[in-house]
């Protein structure tokens, strides 16, 4: 028989999952992969806004669907980890700021997902084939859809310079936390700065 004194110590929480202190290792790569592939978009989006076409902007505008889409899986991978990771997360603070921080996430995620859901549906309307990164045909040619084209026309750029605007903020306010109210809540997801 095992007593208090005997008895197994309690299982230390893994690193790659995560914690009310922090985000886990693999919440922190889907973070950090994502926000380096949202970046390399709004590079390419607005190097083509300045340049024109140039071969630079060709090179990051010519793989701009196939990061979509991968952002798009990402966001979703992200989505179930987030689920189920739920009750381990770190919280939002309580009041009137705890709901806009929470409402922003909501937002970004939002966002994240309708962006390249737009482009992608556009994509198939516009009756080119789709091989992602030249690599893997996902779809033929076909005949072109113009309902299909229509909504992404109408807003797939207006909400990708919309979650750039909520990405710059999520930012701003994160250089807030560290700077200005030298909280720890951007070490949940940066980790230990020494």
């Amino acid at each position: 028989m095992m007593n208090a004194a005997t008895a197994l110590p309690a299982p230390t929480s893994s690193p790659w999952l995560d914690s009310p202190e922090r985000y886990g290792r693999i919440s922190r790569w889907l973070h950090w992969g994502m926000a380096f592939l949202l970046l390399w978009q709004f590079v390419g989006m607005g190097l083509r806004l300045a340049l024109g076409k140039t071969p630079l902007v060709s090179f990051f505008v010519g793989l701009h669907a196939s990061v979509g889409l991968l952002l798009l899986i990402l966001v979703l991978l992200r989505g179930a980890w987030g689920l189920s990771q739920r009750a381990r997360r770190p919280p939002h603070d309580a009041g009137l700021l705890g709901k806009a921080a929470a409402l922003g996430h909501g937002l970004l995620y939002l966002l994240m997902l309708v962006v390249p859901s737009l482009a992608l549906v556009r994509l198939y309307g516009s009756g080119r084939p789709f091989a992602w990164f030249n690599t893997l045909p996902l779809f033929e040619a076909g005949p072109k859809q113009e309902a299909l084209m229509a909504p992404a026309n109408a807003a797939h750029g207006l909400l990708a310079w919309t979650l750039l605007a909520l990405i710059v903020g999520h930012v701003l306010m994160v250089l807030v936390h560290r700077w200005l109210w030298r909280d720890d809540v951007a070490q949940r997801m940066i980790g230990r700065v020494r």
